[in-house]
């Protein structure tokens, strides 16, 4: 099906099952236990043994030697693979470093090894015995230190254009009234998921089998045969269920290929699950910022001049944290300028993290405009609602599809109960704790990706979905089961859905807020094109067809869904395929979210009290599951804003911090209520589906917004992040 112009009426319209807030169907398989996990598919193969991962101990330079015999004559061991024994292995497309190191290293705990046992106890220990020697080479790992040498950042695909520039930025910046120029940080962090990136891999001849966790299963199936060197057709990728991704999945790890290549080499089934530490030091993670943000406003509030630059880091040939892309398109201003500088850093690679780009990029932006709202003596909400703009500011004659950004900090500025909100710092207390809100815009872009699913209609009346998107826990079973049973007219309980796949018609996968409205659309499309089917089957004009309650009918005639699809059933395939909508429209998704902490007086500790997130973002296709990524959006804003530190030991090049000891994240404790509003709209321009992404809007703004608040509870601006009480201590008024 070929989207290239905006949606008209069509069955999702009916609302009969979309819209509506159902219960997960996947729920019970995990309150129970029995979803089947990567590491825990005990149904697939017989008697799998046991890989466990040797990281490099060091940052970079060389393997000198590695003494395997002791490790090889331990008990249980089957196999031990090393770069020396793999065979020639290339690196996937969306690899930055090699996922099995040596002789060379490019990371610290970069995979050397991995070793094969019958259990898993006998595999660690004999990992242990493995005795390795060392050339180091000094490397850098500390990004403020080369900043100033950092080139500007190649255009990739995903990153965009790294400079931008309209008007004359410098000498409107000049000459504007009211200025600010102001730097932030934000630190290295981790994805953190409970669930470990985890693999098992079994050969059937020169075929290979991989049930993994895994965010896009066609990338990392395509990466996975080019970097062992086979045809993609003989690799199979099985992804049902994964427990948290966060970006973190979106690629092939060394878990699969080292599963794979131990398993080739013991002869038999072999299960990896990277060891805690080295997903910290081994995967993906969030890569620090170094941001400059300068604003220029006259005396009425109006923005004449904004300027967003930023530094960060990865390993040669990775790509640049987007971090200024929100300030080419969130507030009006004609003078502008943005640019991404890209330093080599000898550090774990920089990837996809909780809403890439936006994440930290608003967690600079939005505090810097708060500071110009006070230096304009502005309140915030009114001062962002004055510098709105229904246009690209880079391109007039291009407007949004949609674009509430307004409406949402109204609307939320009334349910917060923001009037109540003292303009100067520090006049709340309730007892020993000074209280203060805080408030920042929420943008996100909407990305429109190709997806394509394949839906059967047997004789029972059952439909079944096949399609290899993936569910991160994010609901994808619900909505797409919610997208066949409206499209077909038939209940809920008679849809199955089956996902994660490489046998299955390719989707757009989980990641960047584009899986729900994209993967929808694909099984949507899949769906229109079995109703012609069914329609022709029974001799009904299928522009004529209605499809409910089970069956299709048309006038006076009606035929249940069971007796039209007959004994040998009916099958269709199909996709969504984007024409030029986003280049014509710009497609986004906006929000507003406020919050209110507590800062105690004496120790600094910070407590967030509420938090609200507005959002508009399309159609909502299941509220109850998209409030719940929303809030675990803002959960994620609340630990990056004031705990999420990965710490660099930068003579050593690594993360000091690489457990779930270390790494501090929010625990329930931490998180007081929370509530979510959604806009009731639809987008058109969008998708058929007339909905939007949402989830990684849930996290777009928090960090500001929890800074906002604890200035407006202290007076202490802290711009980099995260605002732990050292940064606070010191600085605290006197007490009143």
């Amino acid at each position: 099906m070929k989207f290239d112009t905006p949606a008209t009426t069509n069955p999702i319209d009916q609302l009969n099952v979309v819209g509506r807030p159902l219960d997960r169907i996947d729920g019970p398989l995990k309150a129970t236990g029995t979803a089947p996990y990567a590491y825990e598919r005990h149904d697939v193969v017989r008697d799998p043994a046991y890989g466990v991962v040797l990281g490099a101990g060091i940052a970079k330079g060389r393997i000198a030697s590695m003494d395997l015999n002791a490790a090889q004559a331990a008990p249980g061991v089957l196999a031990i693979v090393t770069a020396q024994n793999a065979g020639p292995l290339a690196k996937g497309q969306y690899n930055t470093a090699k996922l099995l190191g040596g002789p060379e290293i490019e990371h610290y705990h970069q995979a050397i090894a991995v070793v094969v046992a019958k259990t898993f106890e006998q595999a660690r220990a004999a990992a242990s015995l493995i005795r390795v020697a060392y050339d180091a080479v000094p490397g850098t790992f500390d990004l403020a230190a080369v900043k100033d040498r950092a080139p500007l950042a190649k255009e990739t695909d995903s990153s965009g254009p790294t400079r931008t520039a309209v008007g004359d930025f410098n000498s409107a910046f000049d000459a504007a009234a009211v200025r600010l120029d102001a730097h932030y940080t934000t630190p290295d962090q981790a994805h953190a998921m409970m669930e470990p990136h985890a693999t098992l891999a079994a050969w059937q001849g020169d075929r290979l089998t991989v049930w993994t966790a895994n965010q896009m299963v066609a990338w990392s199936t395509g990466d996975l045969a080019k970097t062992l060197g086979i045809p993609k057709e003989k690799v199979r990728l099985v992804s049902p269920y994964i427990g948290g991704g966060f970006g973190g999945k979106l690629f092939l790890r060394s878990d699969a290929l080292l599963a794979a290549l131990g398993a080739r080499a013991a002869g038999r089934p072999v299960k990896v699950a990277l060891q805690r530490p080295l997903m910290f030091n081994n995967t993906t993670h969030r890569p620090a910022t170094i941001q400059r943000i300068r604003i220029g406003a006259g005396r009425d509030g109006r923005i004449t001049a904004i300027a967003h630059e930023s530094w960060s880091g990865d390993l040669p040939g990775g790509g640049p944290e987007t971090a200024v892309n929100q300030t080419r398109l969130l507030y009006a201003g004609a003078h502008r300028l943005t640019e991404m500088r890209l330093a080599v850093l000898d550090l774990p690679e920089g990837n996809a993290m909780r809403a890439p780009g936006e994440a930290p990029g608003m967690m600079a932006l939005e505090v810097a405009i708060d500071e110009m709202a006070e230096r304009l003596g502005m309140d915030p909400v009114e001062f962002r609602v004055l510098n709105d703009t229904q246009v690209d500011p880079e391109k007039p004659q291009r407007p949004f599809s949609q674009r509430r950004l307004t409406e949402c900090l109204r609307l939320g500025a009334q349910r917060f109960g923001w009037s109540a909100r003292q303009a100067r710092p520090g006049q709340v207390r309730d007892g020993r704790w000074l209280v203060g809100m805080g408030v920042a815009a929420a943008f996100r872009n909407n990305l429109q990706m190709a997806s394509a699913a394949r839906v059967r209609l047997d004789g029972r009346g059952i439909v079944t979905v096949e399609t290899d998107m993936t569910d991160i826990g994010t609901g994808s079973y619900t909505i797409i089961a919610q997208t066949a049973a409206e499209t077909l007219g038939v209940p809920l309980d008679k849809v199955v859905v089956r996902l994660g796949d490489s046998d299955f018609p390719v989707s757009c996968g989980s990641g960047g807020q584009w899986g729900a409205a994209n993967s929808t659309s694909g099984v949507y499309a899949a769906c229109m094109k079995l109703r012609e089917a069914v329609a022709r089957s029974v001799g009904i004009d299928p522009a004529q067809a209605v499809f409910a309650n089970d069956q299709v009918r048309a006038g006076a005639r009606r035929v249940p869904l069971a007796q039209a699809a007959g004994d040998k059933g009916l099958v269709a395939e199909d996709g969504i395929e984007y024409g030029d909508l986003d280049k014509r429209f710009q497609q986004s998704t906006f929000g507003a979210h406020f919050v209110e902490v507590g800062v105690d007086a004496a120790t600094c500790e910070v407590r967030v009290r509420r938090m609200l997130a507005v959002c508009a973002a399309g159609r909502i296709l299941n509220p109850k599951s998209a409030r719940s990524q929303v809030i675990g959006a803002m959960t994620m804003g609340v630990g990056a804003a004031l705990m999420e530190d990965l710490v660099v030991d930068t003579r050593r090049g690594f993360f000091v911090n690489h457990d779930l000891a270390g790494y501090e994240v929010p625990v329930h404790a931490d998180i007081p209520h929370q509530d979510v509003i959604f806009l009731d709209e639809t987008d058109p321009v969008a998708s058929p589906m007339k909905a939007k992404g949402v989830g990684e809007l849930g996290i777009c703004g928090v960090g500001a917004a929890v800074a906002n608040a604890i200035h407006n509870a202290t007076g202490m601006r802290v711009r980099d992040y995260p605002i732990t009480l050292d940064k606070l201590l010191g600085q605290m008024p006197p007490p009143g």
